[in-house]
């Protein structure tokens, strides 16, 4: 088993090397012995390290999710009470989910476990529980600040996870199916904001018209980058819509989904990159959910592949790098060779995209027809709508 960086660095200062190692081909019946204690002794380390009965004992307690509705409501006091009660409750909440996502990597395969990326993550969370747990009980504004400042703490720690998971299932992958295993819901709740139009993580006026300008203009910019131009994008529907909602999933889908949208346009037309159609986009909202179109006139999505382009790890990103017209556009563009596509990533975009509207008690779906175009429709449910709110 291959220890990950942080318990491998422990274990070689706790054991010493052995005696009589180098050009001696055979060892004593003591040294074998001596390195089979010592052997037994890293075991023990290591099993300690990864099995901890507190973290058996959160892992078995269920969470309390709040629905965002009950968050936006009593998210507001006079006093400043709120926020000492959700420190409260983060306090105690924190460690049982991340108990939870920790028995998630306990419960994968060996092959996958025991990879160094995974492992690391795997440590991280460790370190996180108890950091979380050893922190005292919360019981005045001073306490709450450091917690504050540890939650923080935490976030940035944590802000590569994804893509460390997506690394180290991606070098999984020869080996074993990995999206049945996937961790899908490593969502760290943090309730502690102080916007003026925020309670918490919620936007009390969202308006998903500006959400979608600033990440047009963010895809817009890396097509640019990468093809030389970008297709135009125009919004239309319900576009002054405003309602209560949690911007931060929306930050991490609708980019994805745009710049999957800009580069199905850019190559079906590599051939007139200056005369493109529009990708359009359309906000569609009601008292129970809103939705999201986005629609593409990028030559649709191969039948063979349809049932592929949500699974884990998949992407059409080699594909479209053996285009020689691709490739030399690139280059022509860029003055270089082979570089790392900005358009391109782990093939963990419209999964984990889907996951987290799930999440948030909704879903993604496509609908494509090939040699046309695909359109990928977004819907999410209101925290405070007529239907059931759903809890996090």
């Amino acid at each position: 088993c291959t220890l990950g960086p942080g318990l491998g660095k422990d274990l070689k200062r706790q054991v010493p090397p052995l005696a009589g190692t180098g050009s001696q081909r055979f060892r004593s019946t003591s040294s074998m012995q001596g390195y089979s204690e010592m052997a037994r002794e890293r075991s023990k380390t290591v099993t300690s390290f990864y099995n901890q009965s507190a973290i058996d004992s959160s892992a078995e307690k269920a969470s309390v999710r709040l629905t965002l509705a009950t968050l936006l409501y009593s998210g507001k006091s006079a006093d400043g009470h709120h926020i000492l009660s959700s420190a409260k409750y983060l306090h105690k909440e924190l460690p049982v989910r991340i108990a939870h996502r920790i028995k998630g990597f306990r419960s994968l395969p060996f092959i996958i476990g025991c990879n160094p990326t995974i492992l690391q993550v795997h440590e991280l969370y460790i370190r996180a529980y108890h950091m979380l747990s050893d922190f005292p009980e919360i019981k005045d504004q001073d306490v709450e600040a450091r917690f504050c400042k540890l939650v923080r703490q935490l976030l940035d720690d944590h802000k590569d996870v994804v893509t460390m998971l997506a690394q180290g299932f991606r070098e999984c992958r020869r080996h074993i199916q990995v999206q049945r295993y996937l961790i899908k819901k490593n969502v760290l709740g943090f309730f502690c904001s102080f916007q003026p139009d925020f309670v918490g993580i919620i936007c009390r006026r969202l308006s998903p018209k500006k959400i979608i300008e600033k990440w047009v203009d963010f895809a817009r910019r890396l097509c640019e980058h990468q093809y030389g131009n970008s297709p135009r994008v125009r919004i239309n529907g319900h576009v002054a819509a405003r309602f209560p909602f949690i911007p931060l999933p929306l930050d991490y889908i609708l980019p994805e989904l745009l710049k999957n949208a800009m580069r199905a346009t850019m190559e079906s037309h590599l051939d007139t990159p200056y005369n493109l159609p529009d990708v359009v986009v359309t906000i569609a909202n009601n008292d129970i959910d809103f939705v999201i179109r986005i629609s593409d006139r990028g030559g649709g999505i191969p039948h063979n592949i349809i049932d592929k382009v949500m699974d884990y790890h998949f992407s059409t990103a080699e594909e479209s790098a053996q285009d020689p017209r691709m490739s030399n556009l690139f280059n022509n563009i860029t003055n270089s060779g082979n570089q790392s596509n900005p358009m391109h990533g782990f093939g963990f975009g419209l999964p984990t995209s889907r996951a987290y509207a799930e999440y948030l008690g909704g879903s993604l779906s496509i609908q494509s027809m090939q040699g046309i175009g695909t359109d990928v429709y977004l819907r999410l449910r209101h925290i405070d709508g007529k239907g059931e709110s759903f809890r996090v």
